[in-house]
């Protein structure tokens, strides 16, 4: 082989191993864990119906899709290829914006994670919780200006370091806990396995359950880096969502065995039933080694998702050509976009103030949890609604991948999701019991004009730019 024909080709950096762990990283949360842990027993109740209404729908419909279109650009091209290019750029731009707004709580899970290091108390310390945010939010904006392949050894490393390890720590203490006969917390009962709908507004847990099963489509966005997309998106699609689920409820479930639902806070419950593990077991010193390791299995996850819809939208930008996005579109000799970088890190910086504006932390963090979950779920009705139009406008598109069934397969499969995608965003307008809110009508009025001030942007593209 000559010089010149060798220096054509391009080694493609991802692979089943790369793409699955970038979906474990940019789904499986630890931040997860202690709101779903409320429910006791009946979590697994909860993501089984999860699972099933949204989990595995945006799976099936996201192999077909990814296999059919392996394109750079992921969601975007679906969505352009089926209803055209101005809702194409709405429906990549739903996908980043949900993201913007949901920077800040993983940033406070981090920073909660943090104090305890220093100082627990400092979670309510607000000037303390904002600067850390900060700090720790442009140094991840630093890092995902160094391009993919950082971003693809990040999502790797955390994934293994920072998320399935502490994860298989809490599993593994958990079972030691109930072999030495520990008292559990949560009393055994078949009845137990299902809800109590006695109150209806902690149904509202549920809308954060289904925004932690969010994000298999997310590494779709780099299928022209994958190596053999139509047979390594499949595989790591079944491998990644298996590992979610099982990692999510155990985990879920050794936290609630040990911690009363009354006294888990949302934003640093993880931290507390470590403690109490390690404590038990008189090994205080273990405790800043896991910490560490969650910081940094977060930080990770960060990355991940920062570059992945950026990167996205950076292609619908560019290739719709839209009046006076032209700024937007700098990148620098990693491949990063640059500016969408920078633009997106000032906006979050400003969403971050709200911790200090609103007066109850735990409000502002739920405020911007269900606020990201609603964006989030106007996104994945758009992911439903094109892969039915997709299967009618092009049904001779030959993927390794098909929705089995024909089109009765896609039409079922598709209204599952879609039914609960409208029962999460209906359900987000009701705070659980735990969360303090000072005024549900300010509260409910809040989250409508920031869902609405957000879907403004591409509204007004659509009318003046294209």
């Amino acid at each position: 082989m000559t010089g010149p024909t060798k220096n054509k080709i391009i080694k493609k950096p991802l692979g089943v191993f790369s793409l699955a762990m970038m979906n474990v990283i940019a789904v499986d949360s630890l931040r997860s864990l202690p709101i779903a842990a409320q429910f006791g027993y009946a979590l697994v109740f909860f993501y089984l119906l999860a699972a099933l209404v949204f989990f595995i729908p945006t799976a099936l419909v996201t192999a077909e899709l990814a296999t059919s279109w392996p394109n750079t650009g992921g969601a975007y091209i679906w969505v352009r290829t089926a209803f055209g290019m101005r809702w194409g750029w709405f429906a990549i731009w739903l996908q980043w914006i949900y993201n913007v707004v949901w920077y800040p709580t993983i940033l406070s899970f981090v920073m909660a994670a943090f104090a305890y290091l220093i100082d627990p108390n400092l979670v309510e310390h607000k000037f303390y919780l904002l600067s850390v945010i900060l700090i720790i939010w442009w140094l991840v904006t630093l890092l995902s200006c160094l391009g993919l392949r950082v971003s693809s050894w990040l999502s790797s490393v955390g994934a293994l370091i920072g998320t399935l390890i502490p994860m298989l720590f809490m599993i593994v203490l958990a079972i030691i806990w109930i072999k030495n006969s520990h008292a559990l917390v949560l009393p055994f009962s078949f009845y137990s396995f299902f809800p109590n709908l006695n109150n209806f507004n902690n149904l509202a847990f549920f809308t954060t359950i289904i925004f932690g099963l969010m994000g298999l489509e997310m590494s779709a966005v780099h299928a022209g880096d994958v190596r053999h997309p139509q047979k390594d998106f499949p595989r790591a699609l079944f491998w990644s969502a298996s590992l979610i689920l099982i990692s999510l409820v155990l985990g879920s479930l050794a936290i609630a065995f040990i911690v009363p639902a009354s006294q888990l806070s949302i934003l640093s419950g993880l931290t507390e039933a470590y403690v109490a593990f390690f404590s038990s077991y008189h090994l205080p010193f273990f405790i800043p080694i896991i910490i560490s390791l969650i910081i940094v299995g977060s930080l990770c996850s960060i990355s991940t998702w920062v570059i992945g819809p950026t990167r996205g939208l950076l292609i619908a930008t560019f290739e719709s050509q839209i009046k006076g996005l032209d700024w937007l579109l700098r990148v620098n000799s990693h491949g990063a976009p640059v500016s969408l970088l920078i633009f997106q890190g000032v906006l979050v910086s400003l969403l971050a103030s709200l911790f200090i504006l609103i007066p109850s932390v735990s409000e502002t963090y739920w405020l911007l949890s269900v606020m990201t979950a609603q964006l989030a779920v106007l996104f994945y009705i758009f992911l439903f609604l094109t892969a039915l139009r997709l299967r009618y406008k092009e049904p001779s598109r030959k993927g390794s991948y098909h929705i089995p069934g024909g089109k009765r397969g896609i039409w079922t499969v598709c209204m599952v999701g879609l039914v609960g995608c409208l029962i999460t965003f209906i359900l987000g307008f009701f705070p659980p019991s735990g969360v303090e809110v000072h005024n549900l009508f300010k509260f409910d009025l809040i989250l409508l004009g920031g869902i609405s001030l957000f879907c403004l942007p591409p509204l007004i593209c659509a009318r003046y730019g294209f």
